[in-house]
């Protein structure tokens, strides 16, 4: 077995133990490889969070309040590049923004997820290096859906969305909407 097979092999198995019996995230594989090891996966999140706004088509405008909605699930999917784990190719993380007739589902609101336009979605999770595991990172994201961690400041590393972030700052954060104290771990 190859250093990139043996990668797969023990990133699968971490992420069946590190999950083995939790209620608010599980994971499955979507694809594997011609060795039958796992390139893309699908994660299940079962937590509470934010997944849009009130009155989103004046989001920004002032005097108009866009009070949170939520969500209880949220699906993300990571797909490994072919030549993962090196340090060009990294893994991407999506969150699903449509169901399998194309119907939209609810897509976390956060600072470091995109939610408007092309890449509606996308999680940037600003791994340390390559070593970083797959399972840190899941983790790390259910910390984000919890408002737990989130970065939205106008500031390296900048926010993925500037448009959620201008919303945590200035109606999330001043209204206590974002403290969400989610105790489903």
């Amino acid at each position: 077995m190859n250093g990139r097979s043996k990668r797969l092999q023990n990133e699968w198995q971490t992420l069946e133990h590190g999950l083995d019996g939790r209620k608010d995230i599980s994971c499955r594989v979507l694809a594997t490889n011609e060795e039958g090891l796992p390139n893309s996966y699908c994660v299940d999140y079962h937590i509470h969070s934010i997944c849009g706004v009130t009155n989103v088509e004046q989001l920004g405008i002032e005097g108009v309040v866009n009070e949170p909605l939520f969500a209880d699930h949220f699906q993300m999917q990571i797909s490994l590049p072919v030549n993962y784990p090196q340090v060009d190719a990294a893994p991407v993380f999506n969150f699903l923004t449509c169901d399998e007739q194309g119907n939209d589902i609810p897509h976390p609101w956060h600072p470091n997820i995109r939610y408007f336009g092309a890449f509606a979605g996308r999680v940037c999770i600003n791994m340390a290096d390559t070593y970083s595991s797959l399972l840190w990172a899941i983790q790390r994201i259910g910390a984000y859906l919890r408002y737990e961690v989130y970065h939205a400041t106008i500031e390296p590393p900048y926010p993925e969305d500037l448009q959620v972030a201008a919303w945590v700052r200035n109606q999330g954060e001043p209204n206590a909407w974002i403290y969400l104290n989610n105790k489903n771990k």
